[in-house]
C-alpha cells in the first residue's frame, strides 16, 4: 500500500484537538500514544467500573476504543474543516477483556472523498503479554463541520 498523505497540513493538531474535546476519552482514561497519517493507537487502563458481572471488560468498551481509534485514523487524512462519523462497524470479540490495559490499533484500508474503511484490532495487555481480544472493521464518513 502506498504511503497515505493527509489533506490537511495541520492534521495532527486537529486530530488531537478532536480527541481532547471528546468527553468519553476522559471518562475511560483513554490516551493517544501513536498517531500517524492513516494510523492511530489508543490505550486505556483497566477499570472495574467498565466490567460485567465476572470482572471482564464489558463488550461495549472494546467497541468504543476501536471505534475511536478508527475515527482518528480516518480523520488524519481528511481536509481541514472535516469531521468524521462512524457509518457502521462490525466487531468480533475473540477473547475476554482481561488485562492491566487495553490498546486499539486502527489502520485506514481505503479512503475516498467521503467514505473511509478501517481495520482495527483491540488487545488486552498484561505485563509483557499482548493478546488480541477483538477484531473490527469500520466504515466512517467525512462530513463538513458546521458552525454552532
Amino acid at each position: 500500500m502506498s504511503e497515505l498523505k493527509p489533506a490537511d497540513p495541520n492534521w495532527e493538531e486537529n486530530c488531537r484537538a478532536f480527541f481532547e474535546r471528546q468527553e468519553i476519552n476522559r471518562t475511560f482514561g483513554i490516551t493517544m500514544p501513536v498517531l500517524r497519517p492513516g494510523y492511530c493507537e489508543l490505550e486505556m487502563p483497566f477499570d472495574r467500573r467498565f466490567t460485567q458481572q465476572d470482572g471482564v471488560l464489558q463488550a461495549g468498551v472494546p467497541a468504543v476504543l476501536g471505534d475511536n481509534a478508527g475515527g482518528y485514523a480516518g480523520l488524519s487524512l481528511f481536509p481541514a474543516g472535516s469531521n468524521i462519523l462512524a457509518v457502521e462497524f462490525k466487531i468480533n470479540l475473540l477473547a475476554p477483556g482481561r488485562g492491566q490495559r487495553f490498546q486499539a490499533c486502527a489502520r485506514v484500508v481505503k479512503t475516498g472523498r467521503t467514505l473511509t474503511v478501517n481495520d482495527i484490532e483491540v488487545f488486552a495487555i498484561e505485563g509483557e503479554t499482548r493478546k488480541l481480544i477483538a477484531k473490527m472493521q469500520q466504515t466512517a464518513i467525512r462530513v463538513d463541520i458546521r458552525p454552532a
